[in-house]
């Protein structure tokens, strides 16, 4: 009887883990980089080869660093949500181009427009493993002493911007730094 039994109690637990794991939302994978220095880069600017940029001299401001590509179906969604971003002048908002070409990630700016303050290349994607992304388009917030303050993943809607990223810049601005 036990013989029977075992295996329909295994079925029942592996139920269960299955049933916990379907109500987890993959958009909040927690971030062990949460209130942690940002990770060092210094990496070529799209358009600009003989020019770098390093996190370093973002320091003192607040910023976001957007990982994108354009062979990324997710990030067209984003990016009209980038665009109004932009013109909102809320923050610097810095592109972290991931695994991409030169050439594609220009020529896909210049068609859907540039929301970036600087888009700077990953081209290997080592930048990209350092700052822990899982896929593109992700979105980091950035305080001015160089510590990661968020982390979302997955294209931003009007909600999340309105509702956490907007009012987080504005109150990381407002801190003493």
């Amino acid at each position: 009887m036990l013989k029977y039994l075992l295996p329909l109690f295994l079925f029942g637990v592996l139920a269960a883990f299955l049933a916990a794991g379907l109500k987890l939302n993959p958009r909040e994978i927690p971030s062990p980089l949460l209130d942690k220095p940002a990770p060092a880069f210094a990496l070529p600017v799209l358009g600009a080869a003989d020019k770098t940029l390093s996190n370093a001299d973002l320091k003192g401001r607040v910023w976001l660093l957007n990982v994108w590509a354009s062979w990324c179906v997710s990030c067209r969604d984003e990016h009209s949500l980038l665009l109004e971003f932009a013109r909102r002048q809320a923050a610097p908002l810095i592109g972290l181009n991931y695994k991409d070409e030169a050439t594609a990630a220009g020529y896909w700016l210049e068609k859907h427009g540039n929301p970036y303050t600087a888009s700077i290349m990953d081209i290997d994607g080592r930048t990209g493993i350092d700052y822990g992304v899982y896929g593109v388009p992700e979105t980091f917030v950035i305080d001015r002493r160089g510590l990661i303050r968020h982390k979302h993943t997955g294209p931003l809607t009007e909600a999340d911007l309105d509702n956490v990223f907007l009012p987080l810049i504005e109150k990381l601005q407002a801190e003493n730094p």
